[in-house]
């Protein structure tokens, strides 16, 4: 917390901004880059080859129109808004992935490994002073897809010790193992001499390691511990505690699963959940020949309109269910909400020969020129739409903004002033966010 607290009294930040707010994140990542036209923004108006096979439905926002496929999306959209005009210009996903998750321009446009940290990554480092027995970044995902760098969850300069703690697999699965947060009963005895053991090496010169990494197994180790010695991080998972009734809301299936540990593991005091909604064909979804395990909806890929008939309910249920929960436990000022992928999907429609199917079908390619996305609760003025983008789809019409608008809100929401500034792996002092104004819409 030293840094924080130096960068602070530098900037001569008052208390409108305060890394220590008792506030939090969940954000929901949706890789492969959702598709704009078929879920918040869409153009029934536009040409058959815009505008798609399903039809919008209002919603209890006047003028806030939703997919057909989302019928829950339209009960409660005064408790979110839909921002339709972010735009960036990194069209592969790993370009997509890093410029929209750090806030920066990626040195290079294709792979996920960050030269900048992400967002979450800056977070953990601001509230690296809270020591509650819970991480203060959790990601969780589908199996084998953990990897810091499979979706640029990177953390670059600040260190290995400020990646997410990440929680692979479906948390509501009967063979769902939370790993790394408990002793085995044969050692659990000798765990305070090893406590003591350490101490004695408390001398070792660790100004030596120049990577780094003999400071973050430092952390790590302090980070187990706490988690071992305390029940918090296994009780968020406990999701028997939750009524069936609750459970069904949010849908028993993966998504929703990790949707209700977040709203748990915010509760329980960390600061930053990311959830991963990829795959549908999960927890008891039988796998769709036409469909595809992300939101990268190519026609040699997948069927767009077929995948989403599967897709879209999971979605649906999955979210608002944790939209109505946030706010029905009181915790829409504390908990700020994101939904978004790294870019959304061509406004004209292509159709190629799938290479599952074999057979022509319909799809949209990687779009970055325009994108959609939802925040709810963080105390904000929800139900309204911001920006708008032109009558096909293809760019903002009006109040264009950049991911570094959407960040530089979250860490206003979260007490951190984006002019702070950290040392790159150079020495030079690199500030949060080069660029980038608190969407006022929102505040």
């Amino acid at each position: 917390m030293a840094d924080v607290m130096r960068l602070k009294a530098e900037a001569g930040v008052s208390g409108g901004l305060d890394a220590g707010l008792d506030t939090s994140v969940i954000f929901v990542w949706l890789p492969g880059g959702p598709p704009h036209l078929d879920m918040y923004d869409m153009k029934p108006n536009a040409p058959a080859e815009y505008r798609g096979a399903f039809t919008p439905i209002p919603t209890n926002v006047p003028g806030l129109d939703v997919c057909e496929l989302m019928p829950l999306h339209a009960k409660c959209a005064d408790k979110y808004t839909v921002i339709r005009s972010i735009a960036h210009t990194f069209a592969d996903h790993g370009g997509g992935h890093k410029r929209f998750l750090t806030g920066r321009i990626p040195k290079s446009p294709v792979d996920t490994v960050n030269d900048n940290p992400a967002a979450a990554s800056i977070v953990s480092k601001c509230r690296e002073g809270r020591r509650n027995g819970i991480p203060n970044h959790v990601s969780m995902t589908d199996g084998g897809r953990d990897g810091v760098d499979v979706f640029a969850f990177g953390s670059a300069y600040l260190g290995p010790s400020y990646v997410p703690h990440a929680i692979p697999g479906d948390p509501g699965s009967a063979n769902f193992k939370l790993t790394n947060v408990s002793l085995d009963n044969s050692v659990a005895d000798r765990m305070n001499d090893r406590l003591l053991l350490q101490k004695g090496f408390d001398k070792v010169r660790r100004s030596v390691d120049a990577s780094g990494m003999m400071e973050a197994m430092d952390d790590f180790n302090r980070r187990a511990i706490e988690m071992i010695t305390t029940s918090r991080m296994r009780d968020a998972f406990d999701l028997s505690k939750e009524p069936d009734s609750l459970r069904e809301r949010y849908g028993r299936h993966a998504w929703g699963h990790r949707a209700l540990v977040a709203r748990r593991l915010v509760e329980a005091g960390c600061s930053y959940v990311t959830i991963v909604f990829e795959n549908p064909y999960q927890s008891g979804i039988e796998f769709l020949k036409q469909g595809t395990y992300n939101w990268d909806s190519h026609a040699v890929n997948c069927h767009i309109w077929d995948d989403a008939l599967v897709r879209f309910p999971l979605y649906d249920k999955a979210v608002t269910a944790l939209i109505e929960d946030i706010y029905s436990r009181g915790l829409d000022k504390k908990v700020l909400l994101v939904v978004t992928g790294e870019f959304g999907r061509t406004p004209r429609i292509e159709n190629s020969i799938g290479t599952q199917t074999g057979v022509s079908q319909p799809g949209r390619d990687h779009w970055p020129n325009s994108m959609s996305l939802i925040v709810s609760g963080g105390g904000m003025k929800m139900g309204q739409v911001i920006g708008s983008t032109t009558a096909k789809g293809e760019v903002p019409k009006d109040r264009p903004l950049t991911p570094n608008d959407l960040w530089a809100t979250v860490y206003r929401h979260l007490g951190i002033n984006p002019e702070w500034s950290f040392n790159d792996y150079s020495g030079r002092p690199m500030p949060i966010l080069q660029e980038g104004q608190v969407i006022s819409e929102l505040v």
